[in-house]
C-alpha cells in the first residue's frame, strides 16, 4: 500500500508542479489586464467612463457569484476525500482488528498516521502560521504561535481527562453490574432445588406463551454490549479534523479570491495533501472503536468545517484579511495533532515486542513523514 500511495503522490505532484507555473502566469496577466482596464477607464470622460465602470461592476458581480460557487464546491470536494480510505483500509473492522494479521496491518496504518500528522504539523501547519507573521513582527509574535500550540495540547488533554474519566466510571459500573448479577445467580442456584427450578421455569414459560411476553436478552449480554464504546481519542481526532478542514476551507476560499485557476490548483494541492492524512485519520478512528462505515460518515461530517472556512474567507473579501483573522487556528490545530499522534497513538505502538513488526512500524512512520515532505517540497518549489 505504501508504494501505491508514493507513486500516486509523485504523479499528482508533477501535475501540480507544472500547473503552478501556469497559475502564476495567469495571475500576473489578470492583474496587468485589470490595471490596464482601469487606466483606460480613467483616461476617458463622460458617458464612456460611466459605461466602463458599469461593465466593470457587472464583471465583478459575475466573478463574485462564480467565486462563491467554485469555492463551496471545492470545499465539498476536499471534504469528500474523507471516504478515500475505504479503498485502501483492510476490510476487517471491530474486534477482528485487535488480533492477528488485521491488528498488525492496523498498527502499520497507525504508524503511517503518526508520520503524516508530524509531517503535517512541522512541514505545513506551523510554517504557514509563521508565514502569516509580518517581517517587522518581533519575538512576541513567534512566542504567540508557540503559546497557541501549547493551548491546543492542553485543550485536548483536558477534554480527554474529563470525558475519559466519565467513560471509565461507566465501564466500572457495567462491570459491577455484571458481577452482582453473577453473584445473585449463584445464590439463587445454591438455595433452590432442581425440582423447584423446573417448576418455576415451567410456570414462567406458560406465562410467556399465554401473555405473549417478549423475551429480553440476558443482563450480562446487554451489559457487555454497553461496554463496547468509542474511545474519546476518536472524537478528539474528529474535532481536530473539523478545525483542520476549516483551515483548508480558508485556503480554498482565499485562493479563489485571487483567480479561478489559482483556486483550482490550491484545491488539487489540498486533495493531494489530504490523501495520506485521511488514511491516518481513518486508522485512528478504527482504533478508537468506529467501524468502517461509521468512520466514513464521521469523516464526511467534518467536511462542514471546510465549508465554514470557505465562507469565512469569502466574507473577508481578501485572502490577507482572512489569514490575519484566523492565524491562531493553525498553531492550535498543530497542538491538537501533536497530542493525538504522540499521546494517543504512539503508546500503543510502543507495546509491540516483535522486532520485525517494530521495524515495519518505523518504516511506515517514516513513509508518512516522507509523503508530507514530497507534497510540501514539490508544491512549494
Amino acid at each position: 500500500m505504501g508504494c501505491y500511495q508514493v507513486t500516486l503522490i509523485l504523479l499528482i505532484t508533477l501535475v501540480i508542479y507544472i500547473t503552478v507555473s501556469a497559475a502564476d502566469i495567469h495571475r500576473t496577466k489578470t492583474a496587468l489586464h485589470r490595471t490596464k482596464s482601469r487606466r483606460d477607464c480613467n483616461s476617458v470622460q463622460g458617458d464612456v467612463a460611466s459605461d466602463c465602470d458599469s461593465n466593470e461592476n457587472m464583471l465583478l458581480g459575475h466573478l463574485t457569484y462564480e467565486t462563491w460557487c467554485y469555492s463551496l464546491l471545492s470545499a465539498v470536494l476536499v471534504g469528500l476525500s474523507g471516504i478515500f480510505p475505504l479503498l485502501v483500509i483492510p476490510i476487517e473492522a471491530g474486534p477482528s482488528l485487535k488480533q492477528g494479521a488485521a491488528a498488525a496491518r492496523l498498527k502499520l496504518l497507525l504508524s503511517f498516521a503518526v508520520g503524516a500528522l508530524l509531517g503535517d504539523v512541522f512541514l505545513h501547519l506551523l510554517p504557514e502560521a509563521w508565514g502569516h507573521l509580518d517581517k517587522d513582527s518581533g519575538p512576541q509574535a513567534y512566542t504567540n504561535v508557540g503559546l497557541w500550540v501549547i493551548a491546543g495540547i492542553l485543550m485536548f488533554l483536558i477534554i480527554e481527562k474529563v470525558f475519559g474519566e466519565k467513560e471509565d466510571e461507566d465501564e466500572d459500573d457495567d462491570e459491577d453490574e455484571i458481577q452482582e448479577n453473577d453473584k445473585t445467580k449463584q445464590i439463587n442456584n445454591s438455595h433452590t432445588s432442581t425440582e423447584n427450578l423446573r417448576q418455576r421455569n415451567h410456570i414462567i414459560n406458560d406465562k410467556i406463551i399465554k401473555h405473549n411476553i417478549p423475551i429480553r436478552p440476558r443482563t450480562r449480554q446487554s451489559s457487555l454490549h454497553k461496554i463496547e464504546k468509542i474511545a474519546v481519542s476518536g472524537y478528539l481526532n474528529l474535532l481536530a479534523n473539523v478545525i483542520d478542514n476549516f483551515t483548508h476551507g480558508l485556503a480554498v476560499g482565499g485562493s479563489y479570491l485571487v483567480s479561478k485557476k489559482v483556486g483550482l490548483v490550491t484545491t488539487l494541492a489540498i486533495l493531494l495533501h489530504e490523501i495520506p492524512h485521511e488514511i491516518g485519520d481513518f486508522a485512528i478512528l478504527l482504533k478508537s472503536g468506529f467501524n468502517r462505515w461509521k468512520a466514513a460518515k464521521a469523516q464526511l461530517l467534518t467536511a462542514s468545517g471546510g465549508i465554514l472556512g470557505a465562507i469565512t474567507a469569502l466574507s473577508a473579501e481578501t485572502p490577507e484579511a482572512a489569514g490575519d483573522r484566523t492565524a491562531w487556528i493553525l498553531p492550535f490545530t498543530s497542538g491538537g495533532f501533536l497530542y493525538i499522534a504522540l499521546v494517543t497513538v504512539v503508546p500503543d505502538l510502543l507495546q509491540e515486542r516483535k522486532g520485525r513488526e517494530s521495524l515495519k512500524q518505523v518504516i511506515s512512520l517514516i513513509s508518512g513523514v516522507s509523503s508530507m515532505v514530497m507534497v510540501t517540497y514539490l508544491f512549494e518549489e
